[in-house]
């Protein structure tokens, strides 16, 4: 919990910064400890000290920053959930964390299932940031991805994995924020990347300037680039496939650091994006929500550094304390240059997905090295090491895949369309590529074509937004491999021809 105490430091040695910037409107690091510190008494107040699982609204305001520093205060983990998210997933979630308090900054809340508090009620009170002791090993958070079944499975990651990921990323040379730095927050706070988009901010001094709820992403960027002139980016590749028409546009010299993650960073428009850039260092970082967001990075350099596998970005080598494997179905290392699933260990692994035996079972092993066991997670990506120590992404192992950043199952898509299809024909979800070049999920549906509308509305009620396909096809047979199984290769072909007579 060392980075907790670095968290009250920073707010206190930097009392008159701006914090934050949400809507245009600012707000001190005063105004945020103020604001931590009434909601941390209302918590002390209400919640019992055996409640260490605390639900919360991602709203974009003050009091949902606060809230999850006057919980860690305390030595809780919040349990985040997308406002914009049908109200029956997030209950579910709440459900499955055994959640009985749900901290709502909306103007009505709907969670009546629960024992709500609001953060903007909380009494004024004197400002107290002294954390608790309490052990490392106790949740900072848990957060929730896509699930086979049609449930989520939940992340937990525990005070000792931030500090591992903290004192990792301060044990690089090449990046360190300061109490200047003008940092761009563009993530959902249910997405894992979110936690470095605001930690190292708030450990530095610095300030975090928001997206609107509602505003069109990628153009408040650009207005944020341009007006604010922001010296930090974190950002998923795909956003800059919506800014490359305004790229002869931008010229943002302030930018010190530009951060990838979350999906594939590729090669032609990674270079493009660079010359908007000219003072920018940019770090194609990897690493899954099961791995505290970080475990690794290439530097890339558009003349240096640009090293690629089929056109995406390296991810590079690991970070300190973090161990890179390649391995194949036997989980046994395999030689250099050699394509395998690339599993990770360190400080940094969660300690399982939470009340799921199964899938621990499935996707951590232990490896025996030297005197010691080593605890892998597998993470479903397929990589090349190659003889300088670079790794390289080659894509899935399975049919995960990344939209705008967030982790999802094809399986659970299928899942919820075949569940309420009246029809029984198959369905079959699919990540193809827009014109735009990023990723979108599209349904194939083996059938004469009928009305979907019931159908996708019936999805909404189930699934968040980034979950709901874009493009729909009807086709009369799937073409099937030899071993028999459905060719989802030859069935992104369908949506292929579509698109290109756009």
């Amino acid at each position: 919990m060392k980075f907790v105490k670095r968290l009250q430091k920073s707010i206190e040695n930097h009392i008159h910064n701006n914090a934050l910037c949400i809507n245009n409107s600012f707000y001190t690091y005063k105004d945020f400890a103020l604001t931590i510190s009434k909601i941390r008494a209302s918590i002390v107040e209400t919640v019992a000290e055996s409640e260490k699982l605390i639900g919360l609204v991602t709203n974009d305001d003050i009091e949902t920053y606060a809230t999850i520093i006057a919980l860690w205060l305390e030595g809780k983990a919040y349990v985040p959930v997308n406002p914009a998210t049908p109200i029956e997933r997030n209950e579910k979630i709440f459900e499955l964390t055994g959640t009985k308090y749900v901290i709502d900054s909306s103007e009505s809340s709907l969670y009546h299932k629960f024992s709500i508090i609001d953060p903007k009620e909380s009494e004024e009170v004197d400002i107290d940031l002294t954390p608790k002791k309490f052990s490392g090993d106790q949740l900072a958070y848990i957060l929730f991805t896509s699930g086979t079944t049609g449930l989520p499975k939940g992340v937990p990651i525990t005070f000792d994995n931030l500090d591992s990921l903290v004192s990792a990323i301060d044990d690089e040379p090449t990046f360190s924020l300061n109490e200047k730095d003008r940092c761009l927050q563009m993530f959902e706070l249910t997405f894992d990347f979110s936690v470095v988009a605001y930690l190292f901010p708030f450990l530095a001094g610095s300030c975090l300037y928001t997206i609107p709820n509602g505003a069109i992403k990628y153009f408040y960027i650009f207005k944020l680039i341009e007006e604010q002139k922001l010296t930090v980016l974190t950002m998923v590749p795909s956003i800059i496939n919506y800014l490359r028409p305004y790229f002869s546009e931008i010229n943002a010299t302030d930018v010190r650091y530009c951060s990838f993650g979350g999906g594939a960073l590729y090669k032609d428009i990674a270079k493009e994006w660079s010359a908007c850039l000219p003072n920018s260092k940019i770090f194609n970082y990897y690493g899954p929500t099961e791995f505290t967001v970080y475990s690794g990075f290439y530097p890339y350099h558009k003349d240096t550094h640009q090293k690629a596998y089929n056109g995406i970005i390296a991810i590079g080598t690991p970070q300190k304390d973090t161990s890179y494997l390649i391995v194949n179905e036997d989980n046994e290392e395999v030689a250099i240059n050699v394509m395998g699933e690339l599993c990770l260990a360190g400080p940094q692994i969660t300690p399982g997905y939470w009340k799921n035996e199964e899938r621990n079972t499935h996707c951590f092993f232990n490896r025996q090295e030297g005197n010691k066991i080593v605890r892998y997670y597998k993470t479903g990506d397929l990589c090349i090491k190659d003889e300088e120590g670079d790794y390289l992404y080659v894509g899935r192992a399975d049919f995960q895949v990344k939209i705008r950043g967030y982790r999802v199952e094809l399986a659970e898509i299928e899942f919820h369309a075949k569940s309420k299809s009246q029809i029984k024909v198959n369905m079959v979800a699919l990540d193809i590529k827009n014109n735009l070049g990023n990723t979108e999920l599209a349904l194939a549906i083996e059938s004469e074509e009928f009305d979907t509308e019931t159908l996708f509305e019936y999805m909404k009620t189930k699934m968040p937004n980034y979950m709901i396909p874009t493009q729909v096809k009807f086709v009369k047979e799937f073409p099937h491999s030899i071993n028999g199984k459905i060719d989802r290769k030859k069935l992104k072909a369908f949506f292929d021809k579509k698109l290109s007579n756009q």
